[in-house]
């Protein structure tokens, strides 16, 4: 049987992107890919992340941040740095690894002004929503 490729999803503070990004790879392509994911700092599990990502029926709320540093697994195919500052200070993995950038917009930043959590959520809805749809297009990706 083949092994699941490997992908590290990786973000500055693992609190919001990386993670809907781990739980919608698992859950969507779990029989192709391993999915985990880690931060340059760690920020804590954003709760309006894992709000979002109920909302679709994915559980993330057993998640926790934690840095690559502390991960156990560090032999991954694939990393990919789903913000510009994981991908402008990502640390070394070895050569084999492929690094792959796909920034989203910080769903905590833009709703950093929202006067209502209706409001704030849209910002996490959108995001989640262009993570999945880059999950669904994910294997195509790869084969290029």
């Amino acid at each position: 049987m083949k092994a699941k490729t490997k992908v590290l999803f990786l973000c500055t503070g693992n609190s919001c992107r990386s993670q809907m990004a781990e739980g919608l790879c698992t859950s969507l392509m779990g029989d192709i890919f391993e999915s985990f994911s880690a931060g340059i700092v760690k920020h804590g599990l954003n709760p309006f992340a894992v709000k979002a990502m109920l909302e679709i029926g994915i559980d993330i709320s057993s998640h926790f941040s934690k840095t690559v540093d502390e991960m156990e697994e560090k032999d991954f195919d694939y990393v990919v740095t789903v913000c510009d500052n994981a991908h402008e200070t990502c640390p070394f993995f070895p050569a084999r690894t492929r690094l792959i950038h796909r920034g989203f917009d910080d769903p905590p930043r833009l709703a950093r002004d929202a006067e209502t959590e209706e409001e704030a959520m849209e910002h996490y809805r959108r995001v989640r929503d262009e993570i999945r749809e880059f999950i669904i297009q994910f294997p195509g990706v790869l084969g290029r």
